[in-house]
């Protein structure tokens, strides 16, 4: 993502159903036209027009096209809770299956709109919001990630919080990037051979 921007939260929380329906309504068309012009031409105007809203009502929720990009970004964050954490099988010889489920969980995470992403990755300013959630993302899951080494017997790396930290950026920077830009690589290949990577770093000297 681009430099920081501080100061572009929605204007206006929806107290109604009816003023909550026009601001998901925007954006949905925001999501569309950021899809089909890019992120620099997906104008307010144009947004507003997909919409079927004026612009002077897409202004009442958001002051401009970072606030509502900032929307989206901050659900595709939260969404990336490991739910599965607690249901992971931690006996010895287990050690790839817990990395494979780590890395098919990311991907799954960031399949749902590749060309948003992109804009949100590459384009778009980052919010408050958007700084706020993805601290408080990457704290969550690598206070996970570290409790799994802590109890896992096949794991040998030496500094754990460390390794945390690794292996959470590692998985979330790479998977982010192949999502956004495919490059050709086929899914299964990159799962493949992330899940070699971390699992062989993760033995350590063992």
């Amino acid at each position: 993502m681009t430099s920081a921007d501080r100061r572009i939260p929605p204007r206006r929380k929806p107290r109604q159903a009816r003023a909550e329906l026009t601001r998901e309504r925007i954006l949905t068309a925001a999501a569309h036209v950021f899809a089909e012009y890019g992120y620099a031409a997906g104008t307010t105007n144009r947004i507003a027009e997909r919409a079927h809203v004026s612009i002077g009502s897409l202004c009442q929720y958001f002051p401009n096209k970072d606030a509502i990009l900032a929307e989206p970004a901050v659900q595709h964050i939260d969404r990336g809770v490991w739910t599965q954490a607690d249901q992971l099988d931690l006996s010895p010889g287990t050690l790839e299956t817990t990395v494979r489920v780590l890395v098919r969980d990311a991907i799954d995470n960031h399949r749902d709109d590749p060309k948003l992403l992109r804009i949100m990755t590459e384009e778009a300013s980052i919010s408050q919001d958007v700084l706020d959630t993805i601290e408080r993302h990457t704290k969550t899951r690598v206070a996970q990630v570290r409790d799994l080494l802590a109890r896992y017997p096949d794991v040998g790396v030496r500094a754990l919080d460390t390794a945390a930290e690794l292996i959470v950026f590692t998985v979330e920077m790479n998977t982010h990037k192949l999502i956004a830009d495919p490059r050709n690589i086929p899914v299964d290949t990159f799962e493949n051979e992330l899940v070699d990577m971390v699992t062989r770093y993760l033995r350590g000297t063992q």
